[in-house]
């Protein structure tokens, strides 16, 4: 299968997986706040999905790492795990208490987290090093069109039919989840065949390293070039989350607008991550992907920082949409950086799985620090604490970046004393 190929593929079953959590995001903290007057315990139980990602996500990854079957290794569990997550998503709206609701997100949390690290896995899997920053791109790209599509059913249904709306993402679910099916096997892939032929080399048992293992070699191992970059990705996942998980209770107590219109407020933004991807994929292959996500990193916080000054509803599209120009410039290639570090075939799903916890850790953690911020002293000033938690991130990855020369210069010193 050509690379161009199976990209679309993969993309296509990660659109169906956003479709479903950008909506979720953007319409169940409504749902919440009909039971809940606290905005940092809406913060909090939003942040319930991530927390329950710590934990399910690496466990899954590494067990479609040790997983073989003639489907393949990650195959088999999303074509149980999608349709599932989508007959439960349908079940949100529907619930009459906050007891019932909890009980559903959880439900649609534990499944749909079992999900999240095999589709992204696949890019590994399938693509060689130098070919997964453009494929991620178009991944990438094909989530961000989630975020539009959450949105347009915001403004178009949602006021209207507010129990309806959550139907449409679950149909699109469903329906990817055929097309995936019906062309995909990973057990063709290159990094499923390396897999393979690295279990006939150690022995008879078909498995690769515990999980126990993988995270013990990265707490222990004296290259801190991992463990900075996860601590990176923590960071700016709790201020991208706090963006997005708060986004339209703060057009409504801050801005003024109705449910509909400021579920609406991160439209543009999700069409200039789309012209933002595939560029910031080429700017990292020629200037280097540390420097392209501190740059990116930078832009999302400036951008927001200035949207807390012009707070208007047109001042917070347009802070939107310049950060996600930076925000496109992480989230391309931070999972690439961290795959590109993988010791072996073997871990590439252990590996989506640990950054998947990193990344959700910080969106269960972000938007409750923000919600107890914005509890204390009022909506005015949410994005500019956004900003100031994605800085911490861009302070990490500055030493990250100290560490990669010094780690590039030491090899290239080694390998001339071998000459």
């Amino acid at each position: 299968m050509s690379d161009r190929r199976i990209t679309f593929f993969i993309a296509l079953a990660l659109f169906a997986q956003e479709s479903t959590w950008n909506f979720y995001d953007n319409q169940v903290p409504v749902l919440l706040r009909e039971h809940l007057a606290s905005t940092a315990l809406v913060g909090a139980l939003m942040g319930m999905d991530n927390l329950l990602g710590i934990f399910v996500q690496p466990w899954i990854g590494n067990r479609s790492d040790n997983t073989r079957t003639r489907w393949g290794r990650r195959i088999p569990y999303l074509a149980v795990g999608m349709p599932l997550a989508a007959l439960v998503f349908v079940l949100l709206p529907w619930t009459t208490s906050l007891v019932t609701l909890v009980a559903v997100m959880f439900c649609y949390a534990l499944i749909a987290n079992t999900t999240r690290p095999l589709a992204e896995s696949l890019v590994p899997d399938f693509l060689p090093p130098e070919r997964r920053g453009r494929a991620n791109a178009a991944v990438k790209i094909a989530t961000a069109l989630t975020i539009i599509v959450a949105s347009l059913i915001s403004l178009l249904v949602v006021d209207e039919h507010p129990r309806a709306a959550f139907v449409l993402p679950s149909v699109i679910m469903l329906a990817a989840t055929v097309v995936l099916l019906a062309n995909v096997r990973d057990s063709r892939s290159t990094g499923y065949q390396a897999a393979v032929a690295e279990d006939a080399a150690t022995g008879p048992a078909p498995t690769g390293p515990p999980l126990r293992q993988i995270v013990s070699g990265l707490v222990t191992d004296r290259d801190r070039r991992r463990l900075l970059l996860l601590l990176t990705v923590l960071l700016f996942g709790g201020a991208w989350f706090a963006s997005r998980s708060l986004i339209t209770p703060y057009g409504m107590e801050a801005l003024g607008l109705s449910r509909g219109e400021a579920g609406g407020l991160t439209l543009p933004s999700g069409i200039a991550y789309v012209a933002a991807a595939y560029p910031a994929a080429l700017l990292a292959e020629r200037f280097g992907r540390l420097r392209t996500i501190a740059a990116g990193m930078i832009v999302f916080a400036a951008a927001l920082a200035a949207g807390s000054v012009a707070q208007t509803a047109t001042g917070t599209v347009v802070a939107f949409c310049v950060a996600s120009v930076g925000a496109a410039a992480f989230t391309i290639n931070a999972a690439v950086a961290l795959w590109n570090l993988a010791p072996s075939s073997r871990v590439f799903g252990a590996y989506t799985g640990l950054y998947a916890v990193t990344w959700y850790l910080g969106g269960f953690g972000g938007p409750a620090l923000i919600g107890a911020v914005v509890d204390l002293v009022g909506w005015d000033g949410m994005l500019l604490y956004i900003a100031a938690l994605a800085m911490l991130a861009v302070l990490v990855v500055v030493r990250l970046g100290r560490l990669q020369r010094l780690h590039r210069a030491a090899r290239a010193t080694t390998r001339t004393g071998s000459e």
